[in-house]
This record gives structure tokens, C-alpha cells and sequence, in this order.
């Protein structure tokens, strides 16, 4: 069987594709190129191996970029990559190289954009062919294997590409450098430096308001992403303004996200898109980073609006998370798959049949009712196509409405749907799990200890900050090189690969999130270690701005992100982490680098700011008034512990938390905070100091007096409390 699907020793074998022998993918650690290594396609891993036979052999390169929960990725591997026919085609015309794009953002992201420059579009599987020198002249999602419905299939084009390149070949190298020429120019940062403010927070606002879908929730049509950075600024943006209508999306696209298809609603977890306006039918993959942002956005929404459920669905993630996604060592994988046995979403559907089966008749059908599962099925493997008799589960209206019409109280509903889900999730773990991609990734993990972190602050939960802490051990014990600098990838025992921009932004951000939850200054420590190396190597000294890549990175371009796509952009996330970080430990060279960067990319985000909400988070933060609230106490004091918990109970996104234990002469937290050593008890009581740039206000033993001086609150219409 294939080594990087999932396996149930119970369940019944799916059939066993007969399997060329291995390729050298079989060497590899990603299990999307294990997917591959018993293709009869001559694969290479990206590497200078490929390339110095390209250029020996007069061949231009067939490039291949996925990931392993890709649907289509399966099927185009499974229709022409295992084809002989195919592969001979592609064995004899071209060199061909496959890359994970989760293992290589760095080179999907340059090629993905030279596929938007070729074609106005792009997706995966990304097909690239390029010269030897890596410079692309064609671009192509999904190729299916035959030409049909107006779409060139492999075995047509390969032959019209080969004659080309024989006849024509300068005409390709010629639209190679014209394409690698516009990509340098994209990256190149505008010299005129700007300094963004108030406005263009409004007009990002305002651009939300007009494209949300008030009826669904979420903003556009069809496909539906969560983009929980979003959501996230419109929260900060209503506090800081008072606007009620940036709470109200927030509020309705994410009850609407919990009840809809997209949520797991047997097993928990968000699936990656939905395909339909009123995500109800989802891309069934689940992404790492997909959990953790939208953590961090029902956390928040938690903290901001006082509503319980919002907590509710941030600890059903969490739990889904540590469940199925958490490797012993302390580590999180990277996915799980879209398909099992060859199906799409095969794992999540239910027939009614199914459920009453497992429930029993009554209370099937009540189940079903409530979950709008029906005989004939609500799921279509194509939009129009017939109905399969397989249900996607999902809520039409809030629970709280079905008590009423089951006569019944809504405890004992929400009792009795539990019940169910837990019968159904013990029932559904019997079938063939999708696969599970279990390489760890520095940058996803990050994100995912971030959430958690925040999590634990907010929900007082001890048991997700020890899963934060664990996480972050993992990472920066096993996700390191001798040298002390981040690696991206770890599998099967083995890290590798060079950090990118996003492994080191996002662990920053994460280890600050961990320290304001356990108040550990060694976090603060390691994220500083890791700032200095971040600027040292990624750093464009001429212009500003962090490069995705190092300086040593074996990639055409380097790019320098600031657009955010499924996350948020490393530029984004380094400036507001760097500036925050800068605060807490009066580092100004930090918040120097940070005010850079908001600079540096002023007219990139001013021209499409709702494409850069994580940058306007940071902005918001900088713009001011930020605060940093310094506490002096008995660790573990009940007054102590009254003072913090009346900050972290309050909405106050805009303030930084740093704590001074009184009981220690030269706490630990003086190294890397020295402002902090004069901050000290008043009258034996745990002391507050709440500071803006520095000037702090006259210090209080009084929690809700700290929490007055804290000036940005929930909502400016709301009563301080």
C-alpha cells in the first residue's frame, strides 16, 4: 500500500493499484512525493541533479507542484502520472520534477506567480515547463490525460510542446526571461516610502460592508474561504471605532461557518473551502493552519462579544486538533486528505440508511432532521449533477430553534445531539480514514501554538498552554540546525529545508503569544534570538522588507510577500510581531525594523487593503493607543492572580501584558525586559502599570481601576467594566 495514505488495520483494504518501481521520490520525506515514487514518470526531487541533466540532455523541465490533501493532485496522478503511456511521453520530451508546495512554498510561490503572469490563473496541481535555468514559459492547473471539454489533454500537448521546443526553442527561452524579468520587477519594493494611517483602516472597512453576504455570511460568492485575518481586523476595527456592523459580520459569518457543511459537525474542524455561497458543501481537506487561525478568530470574537458559544467552537477545533492532528512528540501535522478509497469527502457523507442504522429509527430521524439529512441526499458530486443519496451534514438554524418544535427543553436537545454526534464519530471511525500528511511544519505550527496559547490565556486553561509549550519545544528543538537557524520541515525523525519568512514571523508571534499565557521569559528570550537572525538573512537591505527566502535560497526570484492568501503574509505578520515585541522589551531597533515595513509597503496596501487585513491589524496596533500593562506580584497570589485576570477577561487587543515577579530581587524577566526591574508592589498588593510609549500612568492595586486605564475597550458604546 501506499506509505503516506492513511491506515486502519480494521477496515477493509481498499483495491491495490499495481506500482511501478520506485523512483527516487522513494528517498524523500514528503508524503505527497511518496505518493509519486511508484510512478512510471522518471520524477526528480527539486535539486540541481535535475537541472544539470536538463542542460546536459538539451531537455526542458516538466515541473509538478501539489500538496497531499489535493483532490485534484489524486487525480491527475492516479489518470496520467501512474498512465505508462503518459509517462513515457513525459520521460522522453521533458526532465520532470515534483515538489510539495507545503515542503517548498518557496518555489510554488514563484512559480504560482509566474502562472498568474502566463495565464491570469493558477491552482493545483501547478503544471510549469521551464528551461534548464528555470525560467517558465507555460503554465497549467489540472491537465487531464485526453483532451476533452475544450481542455488539451497530456498526450496531445506534450507532442506539440516537444516539436516547439525543437523548432522554436529560442522563442521559449525568449518568453522564460520575459516572465522571470516581470516577476523580479514585482518584487522589487517601491523606493517612494508612505506612511499609512486612519484611512486606509476605513476603506478596508468599508470594502468588507459592501461585498459581505448578508444573507450567509462571509463577503463574495462562490467559493466561500473562512479568512479569519479578516475577521480578526474587522473585530479590532470595531472596537477602535465603535462601528457596530464590523461586529456584525464577524458575528454572522462565523455562526454561519459552525452550522454549514464546512465544520465537521461528527468529528469537529473546519474543512478547507466551501464550494457554495452558503457553506454548505465543502472541499473536504483539513488544513492545519485553517484550525489554528480560526482558533484565534472564535477566541477573540469570544473575548469581543462575551458570547459563549463562540468559545464552544474554539475548543470543539482545539479538541479536533489534538485528537487527530497532534504527533506524540509535541508536533502537529500538516493535513488530512480530501479523498478515501479514491472518493472525495467518502469519510464525512452519510446515507439516512447510515444514521438510522446507528441511532436507531426515532432518534435517527430526529437527528436527521436537525442535520437536514435526507433519503434522496443532499450532496452532488457535481454542481448540477444528480443527487448521490449521501448527505453533507449541516444545521439550517441554530439548534436553540429545533426545541420548540420537538417539544422538548434546549439542554436535553443539545444533550441528545451529542449523544448522536459521539455514536456517529465511533461509528465513523470504523471506515477508511482519509490520509493523514504528518511532516511538521515550523511555520503552521507556529500558527497553531499561537491559537492555543491564546486560547489558554482567555479560556484559563492550563492543559492547552501545555500543549503550546510542548509544541514550541518540539519546534525549536527538532526544527533547528547546528547553526541555530530554523529549519521548515521534520518527518519520520529527519528536519530539513531552509526557513522561509513565514517559519520565523510566525514563530515569533507565536512564542510572545506563549509568554503572555505563561509569562515564561524565556519565550521572550528565543524570540528575540530568532528577530536577530531573521533580519540578519532576510532582511533587503537596499530597499526594506523581509525576502521570503534567505540569502542563500537556490529559487529564481526572491519575492517578498505582503498579499495574504489561505494565511497571513509574513511581512505582515514580522511587522506587527517585531513592533509588539519592541514594546515588550524596549527593543527599539525591533520596532524600528517594524515601522520600516509598514512604510516600505504603504502603497502596495493602500492600493488593495482588504488583501492585506493582517497588515492592517498591525497597523491598528501601531497606530495607537497601545498600552503596556506591567504587573508586580506574588506568582500564584490570589491578588496576583485577580489583577491578571481581569485584563485577560477584557477585551483589549491593543495592550501587551508583561509580568515582574516581586518575590525575586533579579527576576529572569529583567534580562530581557529591563525596564522592568524598578516596577514593584505597592503596599504588599499586586501593582499594575499601565504605560503607553513608555510613560505609564500612576501605578493601581486596583484591577478594575488597571482595566479603566486601559482606554481601548470592547465597545466604545459599552460601559468600561
Amino acid at each position: 500500500m501506499n506509505p503516506a495514505r492513511g491506515y486502519d488495520p480494521e477496515a477493509p483494504e481498499a483495491p491495490v493499484r499495481e506500482e511501478s518501481p520506485p523512483n527516487r521520490l522513494i528517498n524523500e520525506q514528503s508524503p505527497y512525493l511518496l505518493q509519486h515514487a511508484h510512478n512510471p514518470v522518471d520524477w526528480y526531487p527539486w535539486g540541481e541533479e535535475a537541472f544539470s541533466r536538463a542542460r546536459e540532455e538539451g531537455k526542458p523541465i516538466f515541473l509538478s507542484i501539489g500538496y497531499s490533501a489535493c483532490h485534484w493532485c489524486h487525480v491527475m496522478e492516479e489518470e496520467s502520472f501512474a498512465d505508462p503511456q503518459v509517462a513515457k511521453l513525459l520521460n522522453d520530451v521533458f526532465v520532470c520534477i515534483k515538489v510539495d508546495r507545503e515542503e517548498r512554498p518557496d518555489i510554488d510561490q514563484v512559480y504560482m506567480a509566474a502562472a498568474h503572469a502566463l495565464t491570469g490563473a493558477g491552482g493545483w496541481p501547478l503544471t510549469i515547463l521551464m528551461t534548464a535555468d528555470k525560467k517558465p514559459f507555460f503554465a497549467a492547473s489540472y491537465i487531464p490525460k485526453e483532451s476533452r471539454y475544450g481542455m488539451t489533454g497530456l498526450l496531445d500537448l506534450i507532442p506539440r510542446i516537444s516539436k516547439v521546443w525543437q523548432n522554436q526553442r529560442q522563442e521559449l527561452e525568449n518568453a522564460g526571461d520575459q516572465v522571470i524579468q516581470a516577476l523580479q520587477g514585482a518584487a522589487r519594493t517601491p523606493t517612494e516610502e508612505g506612511e499609512p494611517g486612519e484611512a486606509v483602516l476605513d476603506e478596508a472597512y468599508n470594502t468588507f460592508f459592501r461585498v459581505f453576504d448578508g444573507e450567509n455570511g462571509g463577503f463574495g460568492d462562490a467559493p466561500k474561504f473562512p479568512a479569519p485575518h479578516n475577521l480578526i481586523f474587522l473585530l479590532r476595527y470595531g472596537n477602535r471605532t465603535g462601528k457596530e456592523p464590523a461586529y456584525t459580520m464577524v458575528e454572522k459569518t462565523l455562526h454561519a461557518m459552525r452550522r454549514g457543511g464546512i465544520f465537521d459537525q461528527i468529528g469537529h474542524g473546519f474543512h478547507r473551502y466551501s464550494t457554495d455561497a452558503e457553506w454548505f458543501v465543502p472541499h473536504f481537506e483539513k488544513m492545519l493552519y485553517d484550525q489554528a487561525l480560526l482558533v484565534l478568530a472564535y477566541t477573540e470574537a469570544h473575548l469581543a462579544t462575551g458570547r459563549e458559544e463562540f468559545a464552544r467552537i474554539a475548543r470543539e477545533t482545539i479538541a479536533y486538533v489534538l485528537r487527530d492532528m497532534a504527533d506524540p512528540g509535541g508536533g502537529f501535522y500538516s493535513a488530512e486528505d480530501a479523498d478515501s478509497e479514491g472518493e472525495e469527502g467518502k469519510f464525512y457523507l452519510w446515507t439516512k440508511d447510515e444514521i438510522l442504522g446507528v441511532l436507531g429509527e426515532e432518534d435517527g430521524e430526529r437527528f436527521s432532521r436537525i442535520f437536514n439529512v435526507t433519503e434522496p441526499g443532499n450532496y452532488r458530486e457535481q454542481p448540477g449533477g444528480k443527487r448521490t443519496g449521501r448527505n453533507v451534514l449541516r444545521l439550517r438554524r441554530p439548534l436553540a430553534s429545533w426545541a420548540h418544535e420537538f417539544e422538548t427543553s434546549e439542554d436535553d436537545l443539545v444533550w441528545f445531539v451529542e449523544e448522536g454526534r459521539q455514536k456517529l464519530l465511533a461509528a465513523r471511525e470504523r471506515r477508511v480514514r482519509p490520509g493523514k500528511d504528518d511532516k511538521i511544519l515550523a511555520d503552521w505550527n507556529a500558527l497553531m501554538i499561537a491559537a492555543l496559547a491564546r486560547a489558554a490565556r482567555v479560556f484559563d486553561d492550563p492543559d492547552y498552554l501545555a500543549a503550546a509549550e510542548k509544541a514550541a519545544a518540539f519546534v525549536l528543538t527538532n526544527l533547528r540546525g547546528q547553526d541555530g537557524r530554523l529549519l521548515h520541515r521534520y518527518r519520520g525523525g529527519e528536519a530539513g529545508l531552509a526557513a522561509t519568512l513565514d517559519d520565523y514571523a510566525f514563530m515569533i508571534w507565536a512564542l510572545i503569544e506563549v509568554y503572555e499565557a505563561s509569562f515564561v521569559p524565556g519565550h521572550l528570550k528565543t524570540a528575540v534570538d530568532l528577530s536577530r537572525d531573521l533580519i540578519a538573512r532576510y532582511w533587503d537591505c537596499n530597499q526594506g522588507g523581509f525576502f521570503f527566502v534567505p540569502d542563500d535560497a537556490d529559487v529564481p526570484v526572491r519575492q517578498k510577500p505582503v498579499y495574504d492568501g489561505a494565511i497571513p503574509s509574513g511581512n505582515s505578520v514580522a511587522m506587527y510581531a517585531l513592533f509588539v515585541l519592541g514594546r515588550m522589551t524596549a527593543n527599539l531597533e525591533l520596532e524600528e525594523t517594524a515601522e520600516r515595513i509598514r512604510r516600505v509597503f504603504a502603497g502596495t496596501v493602500s492600493e488593495s487593503p482588504t488583501a492585506c487585513s493582517h497588515f492592517l491589524t498591525g497597523l491598528e496596533f501601531m497606530l495607537g493607543p497601545n498600552f503596556e500593562v506591567i504587573i508586580s506580584g506574588v506568582p500564584g497570589a490570589e491578588d496576583t492572580k485577580a489583577m491578571i485576570g481581569a485584563i485577560r477577561s477584557h477585551y483589549a487587543p491593543d495592550a501587551v501584558i508583561i509580568f515582574r515577579p516581586s518575590n525575586e530581587e533579579e527576576p529572569e524577566i529583567v534580562e530581557v525586559a529591563g525596564f522592568t526591574r524598578d516596577i514593584v508592589m505597592i503596599e504588599e498588593k499586586a501593582t499594575a502599570y499601565v504605560c503607553t510609549n513608555y510613560a505609564c500612568d500612576i501605578p493601581t492595586t486596583d484591577p478594575d481601576e488597571m482595566v479603566r486605564l486601559v482606554r481601548t475597550t470592547g465597545r466604545p458604546s459599552e460601559p468600561i467594566a
